[in-house]
């Protein structure tokens, strides 16, 4: 889009808004006691309308758009210097860089791997139980914490599941998100909007502005309404998940055991699968067998039922018995060959050695051998090339001249290349060794296991701040005003001074993206609702709906605050409607109560755009676009709206 397009857009934008201007001053509205109109407003609803026009069509980056905000709101006036950089400092933007460094480093330690076995472990490979199961431990973790902290948790778990199964995080990311934000509707310490209602209710009841006394919610009160949603989100993704997902064209290559720069050379090896060694069988040593001359394929793994051991590089002189499982490296029509040929079971896809040698922990990589390369002159039996690096060779090319038969007795040239098989650990090992240059990339992380129990400690402390610490200060008779940042921020801090993580993969972990685009929608809208342009939408919309059935009154009070919750903190919509909703629900004979449960449910209704924190947390490692989020979040806002409304006329 050129320059002069974005100019007459945006002048576009302002001339619509200023006719509309004139127009309300001019027209005779009823009385709503709603503030004047001002040029002010349609300001800001000029650039309400151009940030949606920048999600939509995406001229520009998401967090280009926040920067663009941070700029263009006090140039305009609309807040000062020091609010348009607040964003940077909020309590949800910290909290964000708190909870992602403390995610890292549950990562880092193996936590999360854990918890990604144990899921795959319930769910299996299949994309649908996965997501269910995901998306049920993630709404339940939020009914009690943080939803931002829930999610942010276990991207890095949804990230190894995607890797290890072949399943694209796109398909997993958007489910989970929207269940994380539904789960704060499960109690009344879910949600910030929820945590807030009683106050609201008991500053209405002191002013008695409604004339009656209102009943605050109990912790449980809104419970079967967030569990009727998160079921509704549930069952939405399951049966309409392939009509409004995004049908993403993932990139395999984390999940590919070859790595696209060798798919070519290397055609033969396709991937790894299982067989098993009937009981009869009797005991052949790998050389014995042969089966790498015979029929192109490795043996890179054997696992005994007796011991309950795995061998991750047999040698060829350790014996292969009956029983056993063996993992095998090559094309699939080879390796069903080799077991139809030997009287063997061929399983297919790992499934005893699933994680051992998933993209996550093993892969293939290529080595060329270098002059000063200690290899040269020798071959890989001199060498115990198998026994000694924990590695399998499966082809040697030379001379453009890829070879499988007899290549361990072959004696090493320079610029021989040589396809190897193994877990990443093992080859971290043997890239200090002055052996190979290696053309492709040594994957997974240095975990740091001995860490797991201090880095799964402080998120344990960090929860018990958060959950306990104000509580128990006012037990004891002091208060101690502690945000949700703050312990956010003690539980990061604890990871890189216990040495979890270093500081410098602190700041890797981090998603400057989702920082730069909430730091920028924070003060639009606290924009929207210094200009007024919030309470005159508001108390205008209210005061033209006159007395209409209680369920629509309750219907249009949560369609209002699922559009404010987009363009304005779900606080700052709570905070600005409750006292609203429930006005107008005393002057049409509605329950003040369902009123203001109402707004603080529908408050977390906000799929259509990447404003909330959640939804702009799985952005970038979904690679969602906006259009998505409108494509995937319009029907979720709709059955939303039906199940919440539903819900209260039938057992409220």
């Amino acid at each position: 889009m050129s320059q002069s397009q974005v100019f007459r857009m945006i002048f576009y934008t302002l001339g619509i808004f200023f006719l509309g201007f004139e127009a309300l001053q001019a027209a005779e509205l009823p009385n709503q006691g709603a503030p004047t109109f001002t040029f002010e407003m349609g300001i800001v609803f000029s650039v309400l309308i151009l940030v949606i026009l920048l999600f939509v069509f995406e001229w520009v980056r998401v967090d280009v758009v926040g920067i663009l905000m941070m700029v263009a709101l006090p140039m305009l006036n609309l807040v000062t210097p020091q609010e348009a950089i607040s964003g940077l400092s909020s309590n949800a933007v910290v909290a964000i860089i708190g909870v992602i460094i403390i995610g890292a480093g549950l990562d880092k330690t193996g936590c999360m791997n854990l918890l990604a076995r144990y899921i795959l472990k319930i769910s299996g490979k299949s994309e649908k139980s996965i997501v269910v199961s995901i998306s049920v431990t993630v709404a339940f973790i939020s009914s009690f914490m943080q939803n931002i902290g829930a999610a942010a948790l276990f991207l890095p778990a949804v990230r190894r599941i995607g890797r290890q199964t072949g399943i694209s995080p796109s398909k997993i990311l958007l489910p989970m998100a929207y269940c994380a934000i539904i789960g704060g509707t499960i109690t009344l310490v879910g949600a910030s909007p929820t945590i807030l209602l009683n106050d609201l209710i008991y500053q209405a009841n002191e002013l008695n502005t409604l004339g009656t006394k209102v009943e605050p919610l109990g912790m449980f009160t809104q419970t079967p309404i967030g569990i009727a949603l998160v079921l509704a989100a549930i069952c939405y993704f399951m049966f309409l998940g392939r009509m409004v997902m995004p049908n993403k064209k993932d990139n395999q290559e984390d999940s590919a055991l070859m790595p696209a720069s060798l798919a070519d050379t290397y055609q033969e090896i396709a991937g790894v699968f299982e067989v098993d060694i009937p009981d009869d069988f009797g005991s052949f040593t790998l050389e014995e067998l042969h089966v790498r001359d015979k029929y192109h394929v490795s043996i890179a793994g054997v696992y005994s039922h007796d011991t309950k051991q795995k061998n991750y590089a047999p040698t060829r002189y350790e014996l292969i018995h009956s029983g056993e499982t063996l993992a095998m490296v090559g094309n699939e029509e080879h390796v069903r060959q080799c077991a139809e040929d030997l009287g063997w079971i061929f399983k297919g896809d790992l499934d005893t050695f699933a994680e051992d040698f998933s993209p996550n922990n093993a892969g293939m990589v290529e080595g060329i051998i270098t002059p000063r390369s200690e290899l040269v002159g020798t071959n890989m039996r001199e060498r115990r090339f198998r026994k000694r690096n924990g590695i399998v060779p499966v082809v040697l090319c030379r001379d453009g001249i890829c070879q499988f038969n007899q290549i361990t007795k072959e004696t090493f040239k320079t610029g021989d290349a040589l396809l190897m098989f193994g877990r990443w650990e093992k080859f971290r090992e043997l890239s200090k060794k002055e052996c190979f240059a290696f053309t492709t990339e040594i994957k997974g992380e240095v975990v740091r296991e001995e860490k797991a129990k201090v880095a799964f400690g402080w998120l344990l402390i960090t929860l018990a701040m958060i959950l306990w610490l104000k509580p128990v200060a006012a037990f004891l008779g002091f208060q101690m005003n502690i945000s949700l940042s703050i312990c956010l921020l003690t539980g990061a801090l604890g990871m890189v001074l216990f040495k979890v993580l270093s500081i410098d993969e602190a700041y890797r972990s981090i998603d400057w993206m989702t920082i730069f685009l909430l730091a920028g929608l924070i003060p639009l809208g606290l924009a929207f609702q210094k200009s007024g342009a919030a309470e005159w939408m508001a108390t205008t919309i209210m005061g033209v709906l006159g007395v209409v059935p209680e369920g629509l009154f309750l219907l249009i009070i949560g369609v209002l605050t699922s559009f404010f919750t987009l363009v304005v903190s779900n606080v700052g919509a709570t905070v600005l409607l409750v006292p609203l909703a429930m006005d107008m629900a005393t002057e049409t004979g509605v329950d003040p109560r369902l009123a203001a449960m109402v707004v603080a449910l529908a408050a977390s209704n906000t799929f259509v755009l990447p404003t909330h924190q959640v939804n702009a947390l799985v952005m970038r490692p979904g690679g969602y676009q906006t259009m998505d989020y409108i494509k995937t979040g319009t029907g979720m806002t709709l059955l939303f709206l039906i199940v919440l409304t539903t819900m209260l006329m039938l057992f409220y």
